[in-house]
């Protein structure tokens, strides 16, 4: 067996044009925040776009482990109210009574420039049983697919897994198989926006390469 260490630098491909720009989309993604956001229209055909290529995320014996919550207009003012009363108690230890209220202000405006919330709700299959690591993979799978398509129609998005975003899913009802696994924040941004630059560990030292 030939291990093959420090491989060469990894070139896109140049073949045409759609590889390339699936490497753009993957390696421009960042998580864009709420507080980011510019006020702005989704419309319902890229919508639902988006949520049909998260249900083309791989999955094991085509589970489909996920289920999609989708709140907007009323219910992005009733997230910032849900954030306001989740917090306010713990903040009210902590913070002088006038930064108290900027932050319960921050609190209660923070989703209002989102196009949409989208709700992650893990679904365990009751008839096959399998690990609900394979399960939660699929389900992230399914949320990257969406994340990939909002940054090629040039739309913002991260997934918020506090715990306020998991509770508040849960207020929706879920099933005994369900578990809440947070939300996906969407939203525009502006052109000036500077987007971080993070750089990622060269594929030397994270890949063994067998031959």
């Amino acid at each position: 067996m030939k291990i093959k260490a420090n491989p060469g630098k990894t070139e896109a491909s140049n073949s045409s044009d759609k590889p390339n720009t699936v490497s753009e989309n993957i390696r421009n993604r960042r998580s864009i925040y709420g507080d980011q956001y510019v006020k702005g229209n989704l419309s319902d055909e890229l919508l639902s776009e988006i949520l049909i290529n998260a249900t083309w995320a791989p999955n094991h014996k085509m589970t489909e482990p996920w289920r999609f919550v989708v709140l907007r207009g009323k219910y992005l003012e009733g997230y910032g109210e849900y954030m306001v009363n989740y917090y306010k108690d713990s903040y009210a230890k902590e913070l002088s009574p006038e930064a108290l209220d900027k932050k319960l202000t921050f609190l209660r405006n923070y989703p209002l420039n989102a196009i949409c919330l989208i709700g992650i709700i893990l679904v365990r299959n009751t008839k096959i049983n399998l690990p609900e690591w394979e399960e939660v993979a699929a389900v992230s799978s399914a949320v990257q697919n969406m994340a990939l398509t909002c940054t090629a129609n040039n739309i913002g998005s991260y997934w918020s897994t506090k715990k306020v975003a998991i509770d508040y899913i849960t207020e929706f009802g879920l099933s005994a198989n369900e578990n809440s696994l947070g939300m996906l924040f969407l939203g525009y941004y502006p052109d000036d926006l500077k987007i971080s630059k993070k750089k990622r560990t060269p594929l030397s030292k994270k890949v063994t390469y067998l031959q």
